[in-house]
């Protein structure tokens, strides 16, 4: 296995599946498995969700609403979603740990970086609920500063497409794959792969992002042993 400490990047909205609201408990099923398939060739593996989905903040304010109470709403959501994966994670059989950067007790523990890395080399595939913990960071942002505290190789956005394209690829008929790109090269072209607070806290750690379609069973294990599939990020 090319990696051994994975951060695993998932949208909100890739657990719709086929819906347009809310959580697609197949889509899930199928994640835990790909997740489970991975973790059992020793691979450690923690995740961030987003939450757009159920809610997203940056709309809310559009609305009318304070940006820093959507916001919050938004980190809310996130652990809806991680309290579902972590379910569908249990019911295939792995050990999992939901920490949170908002306290709540009573349904995962808060979040601590050391505990964390102790979670992780037990065996144990830790979830990272409510972003950031503050308002105005997207889950990008968190995806990014959670993989740096815990040292992971990789950050792994999964998303709905294979990669990064020249244009949206679901929109514009010609837009064309990338196989490899350097930091410098996305600033440049002005490609849309993370948010800039995200995108250059990978660049400033040294942290590559392999950017793929995690919607296609089988793909997470391709890119754990090193398959050159999606589009690969690199300084």
């Amino acid at each position: 296995m090319k990696y051994k400490r994975i951060l695993l990047k998932l949208s909100g909205e890739s657990l719709m599946g086929e819906k347009q609201y809310g959580i697609d408990n197949e889509r899930v099923k199928q994640y835990a498995e790909d997740i489970k398939a991975v973790h059992d060739q020793g691979l450690e593996i923690a995740i961030v969700i987003g939450g757009g989905n159920i809610f997203r903040g940056l709309s809310a304010e559009k609305s009318g609403m304070d940006r820093a109470q959507a916001d919050y709403m938004g980190m809310l959501a996130t652990v809806i979603n991680s309290m579902a994966l972590q379910d569908a994670l249990e019911k295939v059989g792995l050990k999992t740990r939901l920490l949170s950067a908002i306290k709540m007790e009573q349904i995962c523990e808060p979040f601590v970086r050391r505990r964390a890395v102790r979670h992780l080399e037990k065996g144990r595939v830790v979830i990272f609920g409510a972003g950031t913990g503050n308002p105005y960071f997207t889950t990008d942002s968190a995806a990014a500063l959670r993989a740096i505290e815990i040292n992971a190789d990789v950050v792994l956005k999964g998303t709905r497409v294979d990669g990064i394209y020249t244009a949206d690829p679901e929109k514009d008929p010609t837009a064309t794959k990338y196989q490899t790109l350097s930091f410098k090269e996305v600033y440049a072209k002005d490609l849309n792969v993370m948010d800039m607070t995200a995108f250059t806290l990978c660049e400033e750690n040294h942290l590559p992002i392999i950017v793929f379609d995690m919607n296609k069973a089988g793909n997470f294990m391709k890119i754990a042993q090193g398959e050159e599939i999606g589009t690969l990020v690199k300084g």
